[in-house]
């Protein structure tokens, strides 16, 4: 097959079904939060959930500067809620630098008073049984969000639980 876009290459044709690569990310960074990235983790070490108000009333939390959709400037800060619904979840198996030990789980909740999800550490749940901890951290599960004792200022100083106990 001749590649029109390249003269004198030939492209290869795609295989039929998913296409893998391996990759190897490792990084380390430092930068500056910013004032309202810096606000939000304050509000997580005294153990609040802080969004913003965007132009269309809509809450956005995490606290962002500018709106997603607008692109206007937020306003007012609203704390929200500590509880609410998971709207997504994933479960990790494989170890990855700087996170916590496998297995885990990260979910998307959408809090009480906010418009916009926030994605957290799941506790609580056995995640040996696959089967289970998958109908446990179902879409529309309601949460909690626990707080550490002492917060260490990171994205660590919060998780989510299931507001009922799993039953057997």
């Amino acid at each position: 097959m001749s590649d029109t876009t390249n003269p004198g290459q030939t492209a290869t044709a795609i295989a039929e079904g998913p296409v893998f690569t391996e990759q190897t990310w490792d990084l380390e960074y430092h930068h500056a939060l910013g004032e309202t990235a810096s606000r939000f983790m304050q509000g997580l070490a005294e153990g609040k959930i802080l969004g913003r108000r965007s132009v269309d009333g809509r809450v956005l939390v995490p606290a962002r500067s500018y709106d997603d959709r607008t692109h206007s400037k937020t306003g007012e800060w609203v704390e929200v809620g500590n509880t609410g619904t998971i709207e997504m979840s994933t479960f990790v198996y494989e170890p990855f630098k700087g996170l916590p030990a496998p297995p885990y789980a990260i979910a998307y909740a959408t809090l009480d008073g906010a418009d916009t999800a926030l994605v957290g550490y799941v506790r609580g749940v056995d995640l040996a049984d696959q089967a289970a901890a998958i109908k446990a951290i179902a879409i529309g599960t309601p949460i909690v969000v626990r707080f550490a004792e002492e917060p260490t200022g990171t994205a660590a100083d919060y998780w989510f639980e299931l507001a009922q106990p799993v039953s057997e």
